[in-house]
């Protein structure tokens, strides 16, 4: 198939493409990297009678320590989250999942404001947003706010960024020296969505856990932190039975749906499987 006949406008600033929306209505749809946008649009699922570019405003490029932040711009794509200095040294997680995203060809072109904006619950990056305990930010016609990532997911493919709204940067906490993080999928074949997925960060007083944050993938409508398991680690020390008592939680935070391939009950033991693989990690990086 094709897709439908569209206009097409190139703003070079945020105030440019807020308001070429506006003027659209609701006929209008944002397009950066395109990697999901574009085969929507050839399978006739998303039909806008504009695509707005915003793959040249400067403002939404650049990465840079701010204060006890780092701050990402929204363009900033997949194949940089794997090379930059900043991410590596500040926001390791983003870089642990890196690689993980599909492959080459799409981590060239897709966009990490992209992946955060599409809000896909199998995907890497949404998830990696809850464990760090980022915050979005989103211009609107109204001005920019932030949205925590706690409040930002809210059903599948749906988030708090209101029609004719622009994700342009994503804020993460700055990871220090007293943190320790681990992020791994199990997949059928390196590139596939993920069957399952977790990224955790965690800040340590010695091998006390004084504060965790655990958040799968592929679990349901949306990405979901695991707050029982975050509950019961947090004070303790990482050891056999503490890990044990997380995987004896976790039930009370997820619960994966059925599907052909593989049922909720696998999908929730291997869940379990992955997370204990990933505490007994920082246990060995303590």
């Amino acid at each position: 198939m094709k897709a439908r006949a569209f206009s097409y406008a190139r703003p070079s600033t945020v105030e440019e493409a807020l308001e070429t929306f506006a003027s659209a209505g609701d006929e209008a749809s944002y397009i950066a990297g395109g990697q999901s946008l574009v085969p929507a649009l050839a399978l006739r699922l998303q039909a806008p009678q504009l695509l707005i570019d915003i793959a040249h405003i400067p403002a939404l490029r650049g990465i840079a320590r701010r204060e006890n932040w780092l701050r990402i711009g929204a363009l900033t794509r997949h194949c940089e989250v794997l090379t930059d200095p900043n991410i590596a040294r500040y926001a390791p997680l983003l870089r642990e999942a890196a690689p993980h995203v599909a492959h080459p060809a799409i981590r060239n072109r897709g966009t990490l404001g992209g992946s955060v904006a599409l809000a896909d619950p199998a995907s890497e990056f949404p998830a990696m947003m809850l464990a760090m305990g980022a915050e979005l930010e989103i211009a609107g016609p109204q001005g920019t706010r932030r949205v925590a990532a706690d409040d930002y997911f809210i059903d599948l493919f749906q988030t708090a960024i209101e029609p004719g709204e622009l994700l342009i940067a994503i804020h993460v906490p700055a990871v220090g020296p007293h943190h320790r993080w681990a992020f791994d999928e199990l997949a059928r074949r390196r590139g596939d969505y993920a069957i399952i997925g977790c990224g955790m960060l965690g800040r340590f007083a010695g091998d006390r856990i004084d504060e965790i944050r655990v958040a799968f993938f592929s679990v349901g409508n949306t990405p979901v932190r695991a707050r029982h398991v975050e509950t019961a680690l947090t004070g303790g020390r990482l050891g056999p039975d503490s890990v044990a008592e997380a995987q004896a939680s976790l039930a009370a935070d997820l619960s994966p749906p059925d599907d052909e391939h593989t049922p909720a009950a696998m999908r929730l033991h291997l869940a379990r499987v992955l997370m204990g693989r990933l505490l007994g990690r920082m246990m060995v990086t303590g």
